[in-house]
């Protein structure tokens, strides 16, 4: 990722515009930043993503303090920041996507349904409900994401990092088709899950073949 801050603040404003083109947020819903050393520029508050420019994107310093740009960040900057601080990561993107959503309400964690899951670090847990924009919330995501790159937040959306806006952003719709995946199928059956011998063997192929997945979440 570009070092220049103004280039980052539009691709930051870019992915925000995709979000809401593509329905993954609704209204003012959802965030999305990047990290560049140790400055993050991330979406303000109450802003509408469909619609983002670079001037609603603010630089903050990891201390939370704001660098540059006129308007105040995220409710969510305590997750974003949370999340750099314990990782490697360089995008965070959190969308409330309907999917999403919708699976949070009737279950603990998607399964491993689908073999793309090893992007996501394999099974992916819910976590439990807590007030947006609030510590416990938070930290409760970060815990979550430990050999993971993707969440789902109880009654709320979903949160998807990668090494950059446009993994993180892949992440993000691979999690939302695995939900409508997992809902359609619940649909008619109780979905069959891969088996951790499954999943193991899968992954063994994708390090032989080089594909560069991460290693997949303890599935016990």
């Amino acid at each position: 990722m570009s070092t220049d801050t103004g280039e980052v603040r539009e691709s930051v404003a870019a992915i925000a515009r995709h979000l809401g083109r593509r329905g993954l947020v609704l209204g003012t819903a959802g965030n999305v930043s990047a990290r560049v050393d140790d400055v993050v520029a991330v979406t303000a508050t109450g802003l509408v993503l469909a619609d983002a420019t670079i001037e609603d994107i603010t630089l903050v310093g990891m201390d939370g303090v704001v660098r540059a740009g006129a308007c105040q960040p995220t409710s969510e900057l305590g997750l974003h920041l949370g999340i750099y601080a314990s990782s490697e990561v360089r995008a965070v993107v959190h969308a409330h996507s309907s999917a999403a959503v919708a699976l949070s309400l009737v279950a603990d964690e998607l399964p491993p349904v689908h073999y793309a899951q090893l992007a996501l670090g394999g099974r992916v847990p819910v976590v439990p409900f807590a007030p947006f924009g609030t510590a416990e919330l938070a930290n409760a995501v970060v815990a979550a994401m430990q050999s993971r790159s993707a969440v789902i937040m109880a009654h709320h959306g979903s949160v998807a990092t990668g090494h950059d806006l446009g993994s993180a952003l892949s992440n993000i719709e691979l999690l939302e088709w695995l939900c409508e995946v997992y809902l359609s199928a619940a649909s008619v059956a109780h979905p069959r899950a891969l088996s951790d011998e499954q999943f193991e063997a899968t992954l063994n192929e994708v390090v032989r073949r080089n594909y560069g997945f991460p290693a997949p979440a303890r599935t016990d």
